[in-house]
C-alpha cells in the first residue's frame, strides 16, 4: 500500500488549489495552502479530514454556492481528479447536513455520484447515510440501476457495514438487512468492479450476521448467473475459514471422513523475518469424492503470553475414494505494519472443511537470530 504522503500531500494541495482558483478566479484560500505545511505527521484520513476543514473555511457560504464552485472546478481545464476528490467530497457532505434541508442533502448525494468517476466519493457518503439513513439508501438503491459501474459500486461500496478508512454507520450496523436491497439488485452486475465490490460487502455482513449472509447467498444461488457462484464464494470466505457449518454446505463443503497426516514444520526454530515451510498430506476416506476446503491455521503468540489463531487459505479439491494429496507450503513471518511477531512457541494446524487437525510447534526467535541447526538423527 503506498504511504499516506504519496496519495495526499503538498501535491493534491497544488492541484486543488489550482482548479479552486480556476473556478473562483482571485480565491485566496489561505487555509488550504497552509494545510500543507501540517500534512506531515497525520495517517490518510486524518489528511483528508485536514483539507476538507480547510476547504470549508476558505469557501464560505450556503451549500448552493459550494456546490455550484465544486461542480465548475470539475468541468474546468487544471485536473481535478484523484486522491482531492476524498477532501472535497467529505466537504459537500458536511456542508449539506450543516444546511438541514432535503434540497441540500438531495443534490450532496447526486453531487457525490457525479464525482465517484474521479476517485470515489465511498467515504463521503458515509456521513449522509448517518444523517437520514433511510433517505440516502432511497437513492442508493436507484443508483443500482445507473449506467456507471462507478455510480452502481458506490452503491454498494459506500453502504459497507465495516468499509475500510471509513467511519461506521451505526443504522446500518443496528439493522444489517438495510442495504440488501442493494446487493440483491447487483449481485449479478455486469462489472467485475461492481460484483467484487458485493462480494466484499457480504463477506463484513457475516462477521457479525453469519445466518443472515448465508441466508442471502443462498437465495442468490438459488437464482444464480455465471458469475454468482464467484461472487458468493468470495462473500463468504471469511465464514468458510471460521468453519462456518452452513457457509461450508452451500458451498458443498459437507462433512468428510478424512485421514491427515502431518503438518510437519521445518525448521523448527527461526528468526523473525523468515520463512516456514510445512507440509502435509490429505486422504479421503469416503467410498464417495470428496470435496475439501483446506486451510491452515497459525498460531501467533502474543506479547503477553497467550496464543491468536489466524486461519490461511491453502487449496481446494476434489478427492475420489482413497485419493491423497500431498501439500507444501510456505508461510513468512516477515514483519509487516498489519501485523507484529512476538518471539515464543507458535503452531501450524490443517483445516479441512472447518474441522482442524494435526499440529507442529516451531520457535519463532527475536529478528537476526541464527537459527539452530536441525537436529541430526541418532
Amino acid at each position: 500500500m503506498p504511504f499516506a504522503e504519496e496519495l495526499i500531500g503538498a501535491h493534491t494541495v497544488r492541484a486543488l488549489v489550482a482548479a479552486l482558483r480556476a473556478a473562483v478566479p482571485g480565491a485566496g484560500l489561505p487555509r488550504l495552502r497552509a494545510a500543507a505545511g501540517a500534512l506531515p505527521p497525520l495517517a490518510l484520513r486524518a489528511r483528508s479530514d485536514l483539507l476538507r476543514d480547510a476547504l470549508l473555511a476558505d469557501l464560505p457560504g450556503d451549500y448552493a454556492s459550494f456546490a455550484s464552485v465544486i461542480r465548475t472546478a470539475k468541468d474546468g481545464a487544471p485536473p481535478f481528479t484523484g486522491w482531492l476528490i476524498w477532501p472535497v467530497t467529505s466537504a459537500i457532505a458536511v456542508k449539506a447536513i450543516a444546511e438541514r434541508t432535503t434540497a441540500a442533502f438531495d443534490d450532496a448525494l447526486a453531487l457525490l455520484a457525479e464525482l465517484t468517476h474521479l476517485l470515489t466519493s465511498e467515504f463521503a457518503l458515509r456521513p449522509l447515510l448517518d444523517h437520514d439513513l433511510d433517505r440516502a439508501l432511497s437513492a442508493v438503491v436507484r443508483w443500482t440501476a445507473a449506467d456507471s459501474e462507478d455510480v452502481r459500486r458506490l452503491a454498494s461500496e459506500g453502504t459497507r457495514p465495516l468499509l475500510p478508512w471509513a467511519v461506521r454507520v451505526p443504522g446500518i450496523l443496528a439493522a444489517p438487512s438495510s442495504t440488501l436491497p442493494v446487493l440483491d439488485a447487483l449481485y449479478r452486475d455486469d462489472s467485475e468492479y461492481v460484483r467484487r465490490s458485493v462480494a466484499n460487502h457480504l463477506n463484513d455482513l457475516s462477521r457479525h450476521h453469519a445466518d443472515l449472509a448465508v441466508a442471502t447467498a443462498s437465495a442468490w444461488l438459488a437464482e444464480p448467473d455465471a458469475n454468482t457462484g464467484r461472487v458468493v464464494r468470495h462473500g463468504l470466505r471469511t465464514l468458510v475459514k471460521q468453519g462456518h457449518p452452513g457457509a461450508l454446505r452451500l458451498l458443498g463443503f459437507t462433512p468428510a471422513r478424512v485421514e491427515v497426516t502431518g503438518p510437519r514444520a521445518t525448521p523448527t526454530a527461526l528468526p523473525i523475518g523468515a520463512t516456514l515451510t510445512f507440509t502435509a498430506s490429505v486422504r479421503n476416506l469416503e467410498p464417495e469424492p470428496a470435496r475439501l476446503a483446506i486451510d491452515y491455521v497459525v498460531h501467533h503468540r502474543k506479547a503477553d503470553g497467550s496464543s491468536s489463531a489466524k486461519v490461511f487459505k491453502l487449496t481446494t479439491r476434489v478427492l475420489g475414494p482413497g485419493e491423497s494429496l500431498d501439500l507444501t507450503r510456505q508461510h513468512s513471518f516477515r514483519v509487516l505494519t498489519t501485523r507484529r511477531y512476538h518471539p515464543g512457541t507458535h503452531a501450524v494446524e490443517l483445516q479441512v472443511n472447518g474441522v482442524r487437525s494435526g499440529r507442529a510447534d516451531f520457535d519463532l526467535l527475536p529478528a537476526g537470530t541464527d537459527a539452530p541447526p536441525p537436529a541430526q538423527p541418532s
